[in-house]
């Protein structure tokens, strides 16, 4: 989840003329940011050998 401060921030942020879509591309962003700050800290990552070893199971 995204804190609303986060979300005003943002908006500040933004040009004074925006689309929705660009809001939406800029808050997704920040929530996925979030989210992988937060998986790296609690130990939920791969090492840099298990992701090699996943890209060349998905390239086959």
């Amino acid at each position: 989840m995204i804190a609303k401060e986060k979300v005003i921030d943002s908006l500040k942020d933004m040009p004074d003329r925006f689309s929705i879509d660009q809001l939406i591309d800029k808050l997704l962003f920040i929530e996925k940011v979030e989210s992988g700050l937060s998986q790296s800290e609690t130990g939920e990552v791969f090492s840099q050998e298990q992701a090699r070893g996943m890209l060349k199971k998905w390239s086959h």
